[in-house]
C-alpha cells in the first residue's frame, strides 16, 4: 500500500529527473548549437530548418543522458532529505531501509518503462532525419568507396565486387556464385555492375557466364537468350546500392524490431561491423535494468546525512556517474571491436555496480 511519503518521494525524484533533464538538455544544445552556427550560415540555413534539427537532436539526447540524470536526481533528491533530517525520521518511525526503496524503485521503473518505450521506438524515427540532415549538411563529403565486398545474398549464393563508387552506383570487378552441396554450379561475373535508376536493376557491363556439372565440366546447353558473355545484359539481385552505404551510427535511427532484422541480414550475408548493431541492441535492453542500479547506488550513496552538507554527497555522484560512463565507453568500444561479446559489454557495467552497490549497503542507514 503506498502511503504519503511515498507519494512524497515519487513526486519529488520525478520532478528532479524531468527539470535535470531539462537543464542539461539546454546546457548541450546551446553548446551545440554554437559549434554549429557556422555550418548552419554556411549553408544558408533559415530558422525552420534549424529549428526542426533541434527538434529531432534534443529528444535523442535526453534518451541518451537518462541514466545518469536518474542518478543525479536520485542523489539530489536524497541528500537534500538527508540534510533536513527526513530520512533519519522515516527511519525512525520504524520504516526499515528496504522498504525506504521501494518508492525510490516505483519511480525508477517509471522513467525506465518511458525511456525503454522512446528509445526503443520512437526517438530512433526522429533520429533518421536527424543523420539525413547531418549527412547532407555537415558532413565533407556524401561521397564513398568501398573495397573487397563480400556477401550472401541468397541461401548458397555469394557475392564480390571489388570496390563500389556511390557518386555513379557502379562496381568493379562484380561476380555472382551459386553452390549446391558445398560445390560451385554457376558463376556470373563482369567487369563493371550499375545501377540502374529508371529501371531499379543492375546493369552487367562486359559480362560472362559458366554454369558447371562438375569440377571439371562446364555444361553446354547455356541460356540462348544470354548465352556465355556479353556486352550488357539487365539483371535483378536481392541488393540495392543502399546495401554499400557507409553507415555510420546508423544504428541510432533503428528500432529495436530494425536492430533485429538488420542483425540477422547482416549475419546472413557474412557482412563485418554486425559486432556495432548488436551492441547497440543489447545496450537498449540493459538500459531500463541501469536505471534501476543506479537508482540504488544513489540512494545508498546519498542517505546518510553529511556534516559538510549536500555538496559533498552530490559531487561523488557526480565522480560515480563519471566512471560509469567511462565503463560503459570503453566495454562498448572493446564489443564493437570485436573483443569482447555484445551481451557482456552492455551488461558488464550493470553487474560490476550491482555488486559495488551491494557491498555499499552494510553501510547505509538503518
Amino acid at each position: 500500500m503506498m502511503t504519503t511519503i511515498d507519494r512524497y518521494i515519487i513526486k519529488k525524484i520525478l520532478s528532479t529527473y524531468f527539470y535535470v533533464v531539462l537543464i542539461l538538455v539546454a546546457v548541450i544544445t546551446v553548446i551545440d548549437l554554437t559549434e554549429k552556427i557556422d555550418k548552419f550560415s554556411a549553408n544558408n540555413l533559415g530558422i525552420g530548418a534549424v529549428l526542426g534539427y533541434y527538434a529531432d537532436f534534443i529528444p535523442w539526447i535526453a534518451g541518451l543522458i537518462s541514466p545518469i540524470t536518474v542518478f543525479i536526481s536520485v542523489v539530489y533528491v536524497t541528500s537534500r532529505m538527508a540534510a533536513h533530517t527526513e530520512i533519519i525520521a522515516i527511519l525512525s518511525s520504524g520504516v526499515s531501509f528496504k522498504r525506504l526503496l521501494l518508492p525510490y524503485f516505483i519511480a525508477g521503473s517509471i522513467i525506465a518503462g518511458i525511456s525503454f518505450y522512446l528509445n526503443g521506438w520512437v526517438i530512433p524515427k526522429s533520429n533518421q532525419e536527424r543523420l539525413v540532415f547531418e549527412m547532407t549538411y555537415f558532413k565533407k563529403s556524401n561521397l564513398y568507396s568501398r573495397s573487397n565486398i563480400h556477401m550472401q545474398i541468397e541461401p548458397n549464393v555469394y557475392l564480390f565486387i571489388h570496390s563500389f563508387n556511390n557518386q555513379s552506383n557502379t562496381g568493379y570487378q562484380f561476380s555472382l556464385e551459386r553452390f549446391e552441396e558445398n560445390r560451385l554450379v554457376d558463376k556470373l561475373s563482369a567487369d563493371n555492375i550499375k545501377w540502374d535508376t529508371t529501371k531499379n536493376k543492375w546493369t552487367l557491363l562486359y559480362w560472362k557466364r559458366k554454369q558447371v556439372d562438375s569440377i571439371f565440366q562446364v555444361r553446354q546447353n547455356f541460356d540462348i537468350k544470354f548465352g556465355t558473355k556479353g556486352d550488357a545484359m539487365d539483371t535483378t539481385l536481392a541488393i540495392s546500392p543502399k546495401d554499400f552505404e557507409s553507415n555510420d551510427q546508423g544504428y541510432y535511427g533503428m528500432t529495436i524490431n530494425e536492430l533485429t532484422e538488420h542483425i540477422n541480414k547482416m549475419r546472413f550475408r557474412g557482412s563485418t561491423g554486425v559486432e556495432v548493431y548488436e551492441v547497440e541492441k543489447q545496450i537498449r535492453f540493459a538500459t531500463p535494468f541501469t536505471i534501476f542500479v543506479l537508482v540504488f547506488m544513489g540512494v545508498i550513496v546519498s542517505s546518510r546525512k553529511s556534516r559538510g552538507g549536500t555538496g559533498f554527497q552530490i559531487a561523488l555522484g557526480f565522480f560515480l556517474s563519471f566512471i560509469f560512463i567511462l565503463f560503459v565507453t570503453m566495454t562498448r568500444t572493446y564489443a564493437e571491436t570485436g573483443s569482447l561479446a555484445p551481451i557482456i559489454a552492455a551488461w558488464l557495467p550493470n553487474g560490476v555496480f550491482t555488486i559495488i552497490s551491494l557491498g555499499m549497503y552494510k553501510y547505509a542507514p538503518r
